[in-house]
């Protein structure tokens, strides 16, 4: 009988990382599972030792040669090796909860108008130290999210890949993850089940665990910040696409007033801040003065009997 619950881990050149992840997910109280580690460009046989060493035996490993994956190949091939109801992404330097898969799954199970659920999430800050990455801190990501809404997605993604389970079916739907961006294909994707379906959430505690390394570089760098410029443009390609899309629907008319009307208000915000700014300027420089006349005032009595004194003296 196939498992329920797929899991994707993609890695690249990173054992002690996907060592970690493999630990995590072994830890699961929800075992009904398939683990497929996507090796993107990596020591194949570093990967292969990481994965025997796990004690896991419900993993296979898909080796992709250098130069020919990246974040989206790796994310398709891994989900295209899957038959399971269910999958989701565990890149391999995030973590989870031990019940984030059986909480998870419950929901689905008992949501079927739902293609995907999504938990409250920890951002946790890590830091080297003496070559091992240590948490050094937790902030909420969105802290006080209740529902996943279109509304707010379509301003900023506030679902990470590590926080979301979905059901493998909607790929037949929507389509795959789109290898020609770079970055943001989580964001793409959730964009594309939201326009068919709805995506829970399930409140409360926090089941998923995004690590952040801002000083990091190189291998051991984020995505998030290693990609920051491709992020920008990906973002703005996932927009100018639907735009596109739009405009050839239903004409450019309505866009061309928004553009309009944001440039507009663009200024009235730059005008009124110049004048909140000079306003805030002449004010201070008026409380200034008169706090300057008042400590003249305080002391006068004061330099006035020594200007008599250094005449009495001789002083000049």
């Amino acid at each position: 009988m196939p498992s329920r619950v797929g899991i994707v881990v993609r890695t690249r050149q990173r054992p002690a990382f996907l060592r970690r992840a493999l630990a995590d997910i072994a830890a699961q109280t929800d075992t009904d599972r398939r683990i497929v580690v996507v090796d993107d460009g990596g020591d194949a046989a570093e990967v292969d030792r990481v994965v025997a060493e796990s004690g896991l035996a419900d993993v296979e490993v898909v080796h992709i040669a250098d130069g020919e994956g990246g974040r989206c190949i790796a994310a398709n091939t891994g989900v295209r090796a899957l038959d399971t109801d269910y999958v989701v992404l565990h890149d391999d330097d995030d973590r989870w909860h031990p019940d984030f898969l059986a909480r998870t799954v419950a929901w689905l199970d008992g949501h079927p108008d739902h293609a995907a659920v999504a938990v409250p999430t920890e951002i946790v800050y890590e830091e080297d130290r003496g070559g091992a990455w240590v948490e050094v801190g937790r902030a909420p990501f969105w802290a006080g999210m209740q529902r996943v809404s279109l509304t707010e997605m379509m301003s900023i993604n506030r679902m990470v890949p590590i926080a979301v389970l979905y059901r493998r079916a909607v790929h037949a739907e929507v389509g795959w993850y789109d290898e020609t961006l770079d970055a943001v294909e989580d964001w793409d994707l959730y964009l594309r089940i939201l326009r068919h379906g709805d995506i829970g959430f399930l409140p409360g505690e926090a089941l998923a665990y995004w690590t952040q390394r801002p000083d990091a570089d190189g291998l051991d760098a984020n995505s998030m910040f290693s990609l920051a410029a491709e992020h920008a443009r990906d973002d703005a390609v996932v927009r100018d696409r639907a735009l596109a899309e739009w405009v050839r629907r239903e004409g450019a008319g309505l866009p061309l007033f928004v553009a309009a009307s944001q440039a507009e208000l663009a200024a009235h915000v730059d005008r009124s801040l110049d004048n909140a700014a000079e306003r805030i300027v002449k004010r201070l420089r008026t409380e200034i003065a008169s706090d300057v006349r008042r400590e003249i005032d305080a002391h006068q009595p004061v330099m006035s009997r020594m200007r008599r004194l250094r005449r009495r003296l001789g002083w000049r």
